[in-house]
């Protein structure tokens, strides 16, 4: 008793905000507040048929991806794109913790859980992790997991070079910059599993396929990709 009213009064002193929208949050309002929650642009893909996903599509002809899933739709200006913002550049590893656990939640609903033996984010450069101080898609990995209860390891994939930003470049220049950057550590994490990779936005999708190609070559039996969003095409 003692220790919500304490809260109460914290919270009047040193409101939280809502990290979509910066509105104060209200009791039982996890980092996202109830308004902005409901008007994300959830894709729902994942009660889509994979012939009729469109994130799947992307893939088709490249590499066999099991299930292609996408939390949000990525429009810019909107809410998502302050959330990453927020996630990547502001330190707010929330997000993408709690991101994961809704979306994780849902992929559960669907009995997707049943599917997975482990998720692996995509990794970044040891260079660029020790400039952001984090991974943000270990975040959205540790979410997911939590609400799966599939484990996930961050150090099942490593980046071997440390590339230039994919965010300029095209189809064709995303696939050069990074078809040869990733590398399993340990073959032996991975093997005939069905491995969840995740990453934080999809836009060409070069970046998971050069990461879905090495897995795939290592020995994993399926391999399927998630994001907390995806760009439209």
């Amino acid at each position: 008793m003692l220790a919500a009213l304490f809260a109460d009064f914290v919270g009047l002193i040193f409101p939280q905000v809502c990290l979509a929208c910066s509105e104060a949050l209200t009791r039982g309002e996890d980092h996202i507040c109830t308004a902005c929650r409901a008007q994300l642009p959830y894709t729902d893909y994942h009660k889509l048929p994979e012939a009729a996903n469109p994130i799947a599509r992307r893939f088709w002809g490249k590499v066999p991806v099991t299930h292609a899933l996408s939390y949000l739709r990525f429009l810019r200006h909107g809410r998502v794109q302050h959330l990453l913002h927020q996630l990547k550049y502001q330190g707010q590893r929330d997000v993408g913790q709690v991101l994961g656990r809704w979306y994780g939640t849902e992929l559960t609903q669907q009995g997707l859980n049943q599917e997975f033996d482990l998720i692996v984010p995509v990794p970044l450069h040891p260079r660029k992790l020790a400039k952001r101080g984090f991974n943000q898609s270990d975040c959205f990995a540790e979410g997911l997991s939590a609400s799966l209860q599939v484990p996930w390891d961050a150090a099942a994939l490593c980046r071997t070079e440390h590339t230039s930003s994919q965010t300029q470049k095209n189809r064709t220049q995303r696939w050069q910059n990074v078809a040869t950057v990733f590398e399993v550590a340990n073959k032996a994490s991975v093997v005939g599993k069905h491995v969840l990779v995740v990453d934080d936005v999809l836009t060409t999708g070069a970046t998971l396929e050069a990461c879905v190609a090495v897995l795939l070559a290592a020995g994993c039996r399926q391999v399927s990709i998630a994001t907390i969003a995806c760009a439209e095409q």
